[in-house]
This record gives C-alpha cells, structure tokens and sequence, in this order.
C-alpha cells in the first residue's frame, strides 16, 4: 500500500506543482521555533491556515529533510507522506475557506540558515539567506514566490543575544536561560523573505517623516562606527517614501550586520541583512560605504516585497527598480553628478559585456546580474526621460497600488505606463526588453543632453598626447574627466597635479606605479590622504620605485589597519616580511599576525587576502594549510572557490 501511495504521489507531483496556487491559498503561518546553534537543529510546532480553492486529494508544504510528527488537520490525524522534499497532506479536500495544519518537525538545514562561530572562537551568529527558494530548508514553507503568506514567529533562543526577524517584535517572553522573541507580521510575503538574524547586537532607532521606526542594529563594540556606515538612512527613506508616491508597506524597518553573508544585502520584508564588510568608518567612507546597498535593498522593501516577479522572466521588475531608485536616493544625496556617472559607468559596463558576448535580453531568465540590474535601471532612466516625470512618478505609483502583495509579469507594468503616458510604447520596450543588444549610443546622447559633465567627459581625449592635456588637472574641468586625463597619461604628471580632490589624487596613486624621482616628494604626500584605497597602493608603489626608503614608508604606515578586511594591515606584514628593512625576531612575529588571520573566526575577506599573500611568498605552514583545508567546506561558494584553487596550487 505505501508503494502505491508512492507512486500515487510520483504520478500528480509535477501538476500539483503547477498548478497548486489555484488549488490552495496558504493564508498565515505561526510558527513556535527553537534553534539549537552548537548541533546545528531547528524545532518547531507550526500551524497552518489556508483555503481550499478547488476540490483535491493532496497538498503539499515545501520541507527539505525534515522530520515531522503529531500532524493534525483541524485537530484530526490526518495521511501524509514525507519525500524528503515535501509534505504532502493526504485528504479529500473540499472548496471551503478555512483549514488549519498542526504540525511538529524537526531539521539540520543545509543550507538558506547559516550558524556563524559556534565551532570557533569567532564571533556567534546565526543568520537565514533564503534567495528565491530555499526558505523550505530551515521552515516548511512554499518555494513558489507566487505563493504570498503572512508570516508570524515566535523564536526561542539563549538569552544572551539578540534575536531580530520579520515585522513588530509584540513582546519577549523571559524564561530560564533563553528569551522567546515573539514577532508579528500584518500582511503577506513570498516564502523566500522569511528572515531572522540572531547575535550580540546593539540597536539605535530612529523615525521617518511618517512615523515608521528604522532600526538600526550594530555590534557593541563598533558604537564609533555607527553613524558613517548607516549615514544618510533616514535621508534616503523619507525620499524613497515621497518620490515612489507610495507609503512604505511594513511596519518597521530593520537594518542587521552580519558576518560571512553570501552577497552585500539582501531585501528580507521589513528585516535587510547585509554583509559587515560595510561597517565603516569615516575615512573608508570614502571609498567603499554602505550608501548604495542600503538603498537598493531599501528600494526592494516596494519592488520585489510589495510587488513581486512570477518568475526569473521578469526578474529585472526587482532588481532593475531597486537599481534605478537606489541611483535616485544616492543623487539627493550626492547630487546630479553623481547619478549620470554611475548611469554612464553603468552603460560602459553594458557595452563591455556585449562585446564579450556575454548580452542578452531583459526578459531571459539566464541573463546576468549586469544585464538585470544595470540594463533594467537604464532602462528606467531612459523611460522616464522618454515619457516625462509626472507619466512615469504616477504609472509607478498605479502599478504598485494595483499590485500590492500580488506578483506581476512585465506586461503589468508596461500597461501602467502606457495608460499614465497616453502613448504606444510597443516599440520602446520592445527594444529595451526583448532585443539582447544593449542601444550604447542612444543611453549616450540622452546621458550628453543631460549632464554637462558627460559632455565634458567625452570631449577629453589624451591619447595622443597635446600641451593642452598638462593644463587639464589644474583647470576648472570635473573630477571624472581629470581621472581621465591620468588614466591616458600617468607618465606625463608633474608635480602641481597633485594639488588636487581626494578622488583624483587617488587616481594617480592607482594610474603611476613607477614613481619617477621628480615627483617622489608629491607621491609620498598620498600616504597621509584619507582614503584607505590611496594609501595601500602609494604604499606598494613606493617601495616598488625607492627600495631604499622602505623602513621609512612601514613605519609610517603601522599603525593603519584600511578597511574590515584589513587590506593595508596585511600588505604591510607582506611587504615587511619580504624586504631587509626588520630583523628575523620582527618578522616571526609579522608571521604570525599574518597566518592568524587564516584562522575561521575572521571575516571571509580577512582570509582570502592572508592567503593569498602567504601564497605569494610561499609560506602556507601547517597552521595555514589547516584553515585553508577548512575554508574548502565554507558556506560562501566564492570564497570556498578561491580555497580550493589556493589548496590545489600548494598541492
């Protein structure tokens, strides 16, 4: 008999797949969950509330190796088969709108819940990625993003950390040793936005103009580096709110760090977590800040959570949105400058793309992360110069009030604009969705009608070298064009070019690497510049052209760590370990800084460039070849990549 339920199931699986958000609509999820990090487990008792839409013998639940028990139907034992990959409900359901699942379960998820240093001395977290479809590892769920659920958790945890996920945290339930965190979310998400994030935080919060509660979360330790990686936040959300013209969603939003994230940030309802390699401070602000991440997964909070794709078809709705408004707060921010540079470094990335033959159309699943959020945002930009402001603010402000908590294919938006335009834009997207050739020249001449800037820009040319390019870096002419103008003739500087902005002295520290005696005095000047970017390479290059001066440049410079993953610190200990300027006794102890941070309990980042340079002179002992070994297994699939290869070489 269990045979033939087997075979049963096997045979209705790929249509039930297809076609079980007609069949079902999974209204609310409770869930009562306790995660145990040192084994790695998550239990839990959910419960369940749908309506049954049509009639069925079967519906499932999402559920990778799980183990369940005490499975009730409206408190009735009910048939189930669990297949390892779901949970199916066996019963004769009929049309009606209310259904209650009870159930027990117990997992180890391999992946979408990551358990940070409990098997170290690092730094304990534990934090959820679910990217699409793989919620159903760590919570029984459904993988189908067309599938919208309210979510409410309560979590229970040891009462030592902070346990942060989705919607208004209602209340904390104080018990022996651990707290249970109970959290409430009002309306429907896409199963792959379930998040929680649990480790030793701090939390500032602040308000919008219209009430909302941003929380803001960081490790205790990194109070002085609160306000440059979270800088311009509240700016950034209150423009958001009036430029979309749609109140934000959610009841809260909160912002959490955590350590070995998968990517910079992901846009979970109400709950971003993004990568700590973004907690900043002020001099790396410079170079590398959390601006741009923090407002692109803010813009998801819309274009992706309220409104969200059917499939990988339409994908550029979320990401190419989030881009495009991501760009526009940064531009309040940085100004009109700033956002047609970034929209024309965007275009010659495009252009780069198509002649390596990597292009393809918006609308194919497969395209690539360039082509999906930058071509998507050039897009946007290109259509709202095309339909004007006022069309384009109320066609994106009927779409999502249209849309709200429901998911969308291109053909939605399209209408909305169409309809607040009163034009054909038949051909317009045409091009721009379904041709894989990406229309360089035309994203140009609309970026040189609107930034003086461009134009500026494209009319620099010191390729062939004129008297009249040694004047440019001391005239009047833009940054982007000096950064130009020293990227075509590094060799041509003299020394009056180096009275210039932070960025573009930063360009000659990146553009001259062999220092000729006559500017040895201005190069050195760069070791002092606030930007961790400009000192690492002026520190290389230095030593690289005077030898002679290597002591004088270390010592300098010993005391600058750069930014999280320690760049300048480790380029200081490989350089030192490499030339005459330090005595055996100093560099065992340079060595042993360096293949420390090998070690798991630092940041992914940290590690990668500790091993890389240990590569370089040859020097991976055992120690070393030991965290390598380790990092092979790591959950980031980048680093893991690097590991391998490094673990290949040295073999």
């Amino acid at each position: 008999m269990k045979h033939i339920l087997i075979l049963f199931l096997l045979s209705i699986t790929i249509t039930i797949q297809a076609q079980q958000t007609n069949i079902v609509d999974y209204k609310s999820i409770e869930l009562d969950l306790k995660i145990k990090p040192e084994i790695k487990e998550v239990t839990g008792r959910v419960q369940v509330f749908f309506d049954i839409l049509k009639p069925t013998d079967s519906i499932y639940l999402d559920a990778i190796n799980m183990e369940f028990d005490a499975i009730l139907l409206n408190d009735i034992k009910v048939k189930t088969h669990n297949d390892g990959k779901k949970l199916w409900i066996i019963n004769d359901f009929k049309t009606s709108k209310y259904y209650e699942l009870q159930f027990n379960y117990k997992v180890t998820p391999k992946k979408a819940m990551y358990f940070i240093g409990w098997d170290n001395d690092g730094r304990n977290q534990v934090w959820t990625q679910g990217q699409g479809k793989y919620t159903s590892h760590w919570l029984p769920s459904i993988d189908d993003m067309n599938d919208k659920i309210e979510f409410d958790l309560a979590i229970t945890f040891n009462k030592n950390y902070q346990v942060i996920a989705n919607g208004k945290l209602e209340g904390k339930i104080e018990n022996t040793d651990t707290t249970t965190w109970l959290y409430d979310m009002k309306a429907p998400m896409s199963s792959y936005l379930v998040a929680l994030a649990i480790g030793e935080y701090n939390k500032k919060e602040e308000y919008s103009k219209s009430g909302i509660p941003l929380e803001l979360y960081y490790y205790p330790e990194d109070s002085t580096k609160f306000e440059p990686t979270y800088r311009h936040t509240k700016t950034m959300f209150d423009f958001l709110e009036e430029e979309i013209g749609v109140p934000y969603p959610w009841q809260n939003y909160k912002q959490i760090p955590v350590k070995d994230f998968l990517y910079s940030g992901m846009e979970n309802t109400s709950t971003t977590i993004f990568s700590d390699a973004f907690v900043i401070d002020s001099i790396a602000f410079v170079d590398k800040n959390y601006v741009n991440v923090n407002a692109h997964e803010l813009a998801h909070q819309w274009f992706g959570d309220l409104v969200t794709e059917t499939s990988g078809t339409h994908h550029w709705l979320q990401e190419g949105f989030a881009t495009f408004y991501a760009l526009l707060a940064e531009k309040e921010i940085f100004g009109e400058r700033y956002y047609h540079w970034q929209l024309y470094e965007y275009m010659q990335e495009l252009a780069m793309q198509e002649q390596q033959g990597g292009h393809t159309a918006l609308l194919n699943p497969k395209s690539s992360s360039t082509t999906f959020y930058k071509k998507g945002a050039v897009l946007l930009y290109m259509l709202k110069r095309r339909v004007g402001d006022e069309a384009f603010k109320n066609a994106i402000k009927n779409y999502l009030k249209q849309y709200q908590y429901k998911n969308v294919i291109s053909k939605n938006f399209i209408a909305e604009v169409e309809k607040a335009s009163g034009e054909d834009l038949s051909e317009f997207f045409k091009q721009w969705l379904e041709d894989a050739h990406f229309y360089y020249e035309a994203v140009e001449r609309q970026l040189a009608t609107d930034s003086e800037m461009i134009r500026g820009y494209l009319q620099i040319n010191c390729d062939p070298y004129s008297s009249k390019c040694s004047e440019y870096l001391t005239s009047w002419i833009f940054d982007e064009s000096k950064i130009k103008v020293i990227e075509q003739m590094p060799n041509k500087l003299q020394p009056k070019d180096f009275k210039n902005s932070i960025k573009v002295r930063q360009a000659i520290a990146l553009n001259l690497r062999q220092v000729p005696l006559s500017l040895k005095t201005e190069y050195e000047s760069l070791l002092k510049d606030k930007s961790y970017i400009t000192v690492e390479s002026a520190l290389y290059n230095l030593i690289n052209s005077f030898p002679e001066n290597t002591k004088q440049y270390l010592e300098q410079t010993k005391t600058i760590i750069g930014f999280n993953d320690k760049n300048i610190r480790q380029l200081w200990l490989f350089l030192a370990l490499i030339t005459d300027a330090y005595s055996d006794a100093e560099k065992r102890t340079f060595y042993k800084e360096l293949v420390n941070y090998t070690k798991p309990e630092y940041h992914f980042e940290v590690r990668q460039q500790a091993f890389q340079f240990l590569k370089a002179i040859r020097a991976c002992n055992d120690e070393c070849t030991k965290n390598l070994k380790e990092a092979t297994a790591h959950h980031n699939w980048r680093f893991k990549k690097l590991a391998k290869e490094l673990l290949n070489k040295k073999e």
